[in-house]
């Protein structure tokens, strides 16, 4: 082989295994939520969010799973923190769930869908996919509040074209035995429960088919 070609050759094979190496560093899942996300008051490694690292594993996808979730996080604090968090995980797929105690705390919903819209435009700009997912207040916050606050999810994914999750806690909110004593916070028996309403917003997000077993 000419030196020349052979050189071009080795160039060709260094640049591709490169481009390689950095798909595989990406190909991370960042959750980032507040305590929903957290796994308060329970075991982390029975929260969703490890049953979602274990649901990877055992379909056959090459995913690991980042969780950048805190107690209590309200939206503003989301954003002020995000761009550090995206590059240090350069994540394939962001799972946002952030608003809720912004909610809880009356905050204005105008401020709410800011930043969330701009964490949303964040995450598009590093790369990564977006799967938001929405709550829902309870019926004491008045018609306005709730419905707009429900729509602040919807309205974003629908400008933005993400996927959505309406509502985390989907089929199983009334059902006081699934909370913890402050019948806000899933127990450990809703998790599988709030795995499969975040897996339907998840899978069609997921790239190429899972390994063979």
């Amino acid at each position: 082989m000419p030196r020349a070609i052979k050189t071009a050759f080795w160039v060709v094979i260094f640049v591709l295994g490169a481009a390689s190496s950095a798909a595989a560093a990406g190909k991370t899942i960042l959750v980032y939520g507040d305590s929903l996300s957290a796994a308060y008051g329970i075991p982390l490694d029975r929260g969703w969010v490890a049953l979602l690292g274990k649901r990877l594993a055992a379909e056959g996808y090459d995913y690991s799973v980042a969780n950048a979730s805190i107690s209590g996080e309200i939206t503003s604090g989301g954003l002020a923190r995000l761009p550090e968090v995206l590059a240090r995980y350069r994540p394939a797929i962001v799972i946002l769930e952030l608003g809720a105690n912004d909610g809880l705390r009356g905050l204005p919903l105008a401020q709410m869908k800011a930043n969330l819209d701009a964490m949303i435009r964040a995450a598009q700009r590093s790369g990564a996919k977006v799967l938001l997912v929405g709550m829902r207040m309870p019926p004491n916050y008045g018609p306005d509040y709730t419905q707009g606050f429900a729509a602040v999810f919807t309205g974003l994914a629908r400008a933005r074209r993400v996927a959505l999750v309406p509502f985390l806690l989907e089929g199983f909110a009334e059902r006081e035995e699934l909370f913890q004593g402050d019948r806000m916070h899933p127990g450990a028996e809703a998790q599988p429960l709030v795995l499969e309403n975040v897996w339907r917003g998840l899978a069609p997000l997921l790239a190429g088919k899972p390994k063979a077993r």
